[in-house]
């Protein structure tokens, strides 16, 4: 028996379990963000470690985007394995699994010798973070209001925005230590570890989980294709994977692309304030992106939030790639592209209620993640193929995908905030 009401109207009414569920949904959200990008900052310095080469050489985009794609492909088949495991175990107990999956994996990354080694604990560390999602996304769908729900994923996005913005600060502040090597950065990765012992003893099960787990038989993967409910997963898939391919391809290869931008070369700054500066554009603005997309989402239901988002997001990304730009300018179209970027906070109350209780975390998490097997499919391709001078047209051509994107948004059989 809960001891206040369901629908809570305001914050103070809501149970201590809704309360609970919501922070350590935040908290998992908080360090996926953090450990999500702690490679991406140092990436190209410290592949070019590995590899014994310069920066500068042809190698280091091709063996960082492979690293990059096993981590998304990781990501993308943790998604699916945790997904099952949630809906068998429960969503509170597996959230702590992949915590302490991606936070053990990014922890070794510290100790790889060579690039391959590198990938193989990013591809680890990922089935954790793909996982990780899902999870919590089930978590709170279950356990808190539904009008309430688009403004619970803007304030979960946020959660790895500002996991991003503590990575770039730590990356930062160890920069400042003399004798700093980049593989210092993975130990960061390690805390979340730590968080673990107070979910597992203060979450609870929900509550729907608990009433159903006994009901109907273990759920499996071919459950999402049974009819009745395929349509959805075949379009909620289909979704993901065409817009989290643009927005991993920018997210990649945009720090490529400052790097090597004309004023950055000419003046001979110091890259990785560069890169940090443009990176710290994008996720600052992605954390007003999140309130507007939620706001978005309550006025004018998920569908046409999601298409317009992702339609802005194509104009915006174009614009940034199409025309030679300041370095200040640059920064300001990053912020731009970033504000867009909160459109994938809305995934994580949109995509639950989609699934039978049963089949929620594995749903969710197969149609969110099967999009980054496609985003490592993208990320490969434009390594083999980019060079410095022309990771403009690499990034012009990825805004393309965000123009399906927007239409297959209005096809998702979708239950609206606004109802």
């Amino acid at each position: 028996m809960r001891d206040a009401p369901a629908e809570a109207t305001k914050f103070s009414e809501l149970t201590t379990h809704q309360k609970k569920s919501g922070f350590a949904a935040w908290l998992g959200w908080f360090f996926d963000g953090l450990d999500l990008h702690l490679y991406t900052l140092v990436a190209t310095v410290f592949v070019a470690e590995l590899l014994l080469v310069p920066e500068a050489d042809p190698t280091v985009p091709l063996y960082g985007s492979w690293i990059q794609a096993a981590f998304l492909l990781g990501w993308a088949l943790g998604g699916a394995f945790f997904g099952i495991i949630g809906d068998r175990l429960g969503r509170s107990r597996t959230l702590v699994l992949t915590i302490l999956t991606y936070a053990l994996f990014t922890g070794l990354s510290f100790f790889a010798q060579t690039w391959w080694q590198l990938m193989i604990f990013r591809f680890l560390a990922a089935l954790g973070i793909g996982g990780e999602w899902a999870v919590g996304a089930s978590l709170l769908s279950e356990t808190w209001p539904k009008k309430w729900r688009p403004w619970i994923a803007a304030v979960l996005q946020c959660a790895v925005n500002f996991g991003i913005l503590t990575a770039i600060a730590a990356v930062f502040l160890l920069q400042q230590i003399p004798g700093y090597q980049p593989r210092w950065v993975f130990l960061i990765g390690v805390l979340p570890a730590f968080v673990t012992l107070w979910i597992r003893k203060e979450v609870p099960e929900t509550e729907e989980w608990s009433a159903e787990k006994d009901k109907q038989a273990a759920p499996s993967m071919g459950g999402l294709f049974g009819v009745g409910i395929r349509r959805t997963t075949f379009i909620a898939s289909l979704l993901c994977a065409i817009s989290l391919t643009g927005h991993w391809c920018f997210m990649f290869w945009q720090q490529a692309f400052i790097r090597n931008h004309p004023e950055v070369v000419a003046r001979s700054l110091d890259k990785a304030t560069v890169v940090s500066t443009a990176l710290f554009c994008v996720i600052a603005a992605s954390v007003l992106g999140n309130f507007a997309s939620g706001w978005a989402a309550q006025r004018f239901g998920y569908r046409r939030a999601l298409a317009g988002f992702f339609g802005a997001y194509f104009v915006l990304m174009g614009a940034t790639f199409l025309l030679p730009w300041s370095l200040a300018a640059t920064y300001g179209l990053y912020a731009a592209v970033g504000f867009c970027q909160g459109v994938f906070g809305l995934f994580t109350m949109a995509l639950p209620p989609l699934f039978p209780t049963m089949l929620r975390t594995t749903g969710a998490g197969f149609s969110y993640n099967i999009g980054r097997v496609f985003a490592a499919a993208g990320t490969v391709f434009f390594g083999i193929f980019a060079k410095p001078a022309d990771f403009s047209s690499v990034l012009l051509y990825a805004s393309f995908l965000f123009l399906p994107a927007a239409i297959l948004a209005l096809w998702l059989p979708i239950e609206e905030a606004t109802s």
